[in-house]
Parts: structure tokens; sequence; C-alpha cells
């Protein structure tokens, strides 16, 4: 009969030891979520990139669950000072062996705070130039203009210089147009003035610019600077020269290219 009621008592400590561990899991998994949706709510508010305020509430998520573990553990009568230590060691061999990845992450947590560039723009980093079509917490993902996708670890991205093409409204198209000594100047800016107005696409704020720029080896060379929206750059640009060339050709204007006179001295013998 001892024996019997031992068992009893037992089974009742254990009962209860089993139930206040379940309490304190369901518990703690609700507040655990509603802290997590508070931390997301919060990074939401500050404008933070979407697969950030993700990543940043799962990985809440993860670490306050491992504490309610913890804590469930602990009421059964488990030594979770060394489950801890476990834990511990076992974070410490991941992180050692994805050292690496650490830094990309890293690397992609400064490029979605700060916002260097986003889903869509013209970019070039890493290495790589492309429209950039996603940030990823390790990676970013370029398209570029011959249709292939480029993986970029985070962590090139951020050790190197960002070009962002795409971030100004507008932007300035910068070409050089030789001409020849023997050509009038003054037709050669009019005609070139005549062509930048004739382009509706050019902004007539900022105004464009053409001015002498250098009295080079073989030619005189023009600066022609007009602005236009960033996404007609390369369209104008194209345009603009094939209409130079095709204008000056009807004009009479010369395109010279590097040229050089060799004079012969030759003596009687």
């Amino acid at each position: 009969m001892g024996n019997y009621q031992s068992y009893i008592d037992l089974a009742i400590s254990w009962g209860v030891k089993i139930l206040g561990a379940i309490i304190i899991f369901i518990i703690g998994k609700w507040i655990a979520k509603i802290l997590t949706n508070a931390l997301r709510k919060a990074l939401e508010r500050a404008n933070l990139d979407t697969t950030l305020v993700k990543f940043l509430g799962d990985l809440a998520y993860f670490g306050l669950l491992v504490l309610v573990i913890i804590a469930a553990l602990g009421t059964l009568g488990v030594d979770t000072t060394s489950f801890a230590a476990i834990i511990a060691a076992a974070g410490l061999a991941v992180g050692l062996a994805l050292q690496q990845n650490f830094s990309n992450f890293g690397a992609g947590v400064i490029i979605l705070f700060l916002r260097p560039f986003k889903v869509g723009d013209f970019v070039e980093a890493g290495g790589a130039s492309g429209v950039v079509e996603s940030i990823g917490i390790f990676n970013t993902i370029f398209k570029t203009g011959d249709n292939r996708i480029v993986i970029v670890p985070n962590s090139n991205i951020v050790g190197s210089n960002i070009v962002n093409y795409s971030r100004e409204p507008i932007r300035r198209i910068d070409l050089v147009i030789g001409v020849g000594y023997e050509d009038d100047l003054k037709l050669v800016k009019k005609t070139l003035e005549e062509i930048l107005n004739s382009d509706e696409r050019i902004l007539k704020d900022p105004a464009p610019s053409i001015s002498l720029a250098e009295l080079a080896d073989s030619s005189v060379n023009f600066n022609v600077r007009p602005w236009v929206k960033s996404e007609d750059y390369w369209a104008v640009r194209s345009d603009l020269l094939e209409k130079i060339k095709v204008t000056f050709d009807e004009k009479g204007i010369n395109i010279p290219y590097p040229q050089l006179d060799v004079h012969l001295d030759q003596k009687a013998a």
C-alpha cells in the first residue's frame, strides 16, 4: 500500500510539473507572438524594407521561443544551465561555420537600412551592373541588359562603390563632339543648338549647354550636355549621336578622326 501511495504521489508530482510546463509554454508562446508582432509594427512604422522586417521578426520570435522552452524545461526539473550551455556551444559552432554568411547578413542589413538602391533601380555594384530584381538578407539579384541573372553576395556590394543610375529623376548626357579646324565654329554651335531644341525629350530646365572644350590634335571638341529624364537617357543619347552625324553630313561639317601628317624632305642625290 505504501509503494502504491508513493507511485500516486510521484504521478501527481510529475503531472503538476508537466501541466505547469505546458501552461508556461502556451502562455510564453502567446507572449512571444504579441512581442514579435509589436516589434514588426514598430519596424514597419520606421519604413524598413519588408524583407528585413520579416527576418528580424522571425529572429526575435525564435529567440523568445527558445527562452520559453528553457523555462518550461526548468519547470520539469531539467538542468537548464547545461541546456543553455549546449545551445550556446551549438550557436558558436554554427557561427564559425557560417562566418561568411553572417558577413553577408550584416551587409544585407546595412543595405536594407541605408537603402542605397531599391528593386527596379539600374545599379552598378559588387562587380556587376543591371536592374535590381530582389534584395535578400544574404545576396542581391541583378538582371543584366542581355537578360542574365547575376547573384552578388551582399558583402561584395557593401565593400565596393555603388553607382545608382536610377535614384535621381533626371540625368545629364555628356557628349564630346569633334569637328575639323577648317569648319565654321559658329555654324557648328548653331547646328548643335537646333538639334537639341528639336528633341522634346530634352529638358529646358536645367538648360542644355554647348561649350568649346578643347583644341585637340586633330579636332576642335565641343562639350554637349543636355538634361533628360532618367528613363530617357539611353534612347536620347543614341538618337542625338545619330542625328548629329546625319545633320553634320548634310551641312558639310566634318567629324575628323585621328590622323598624322608626314612631311618628306627629299634632297637631290
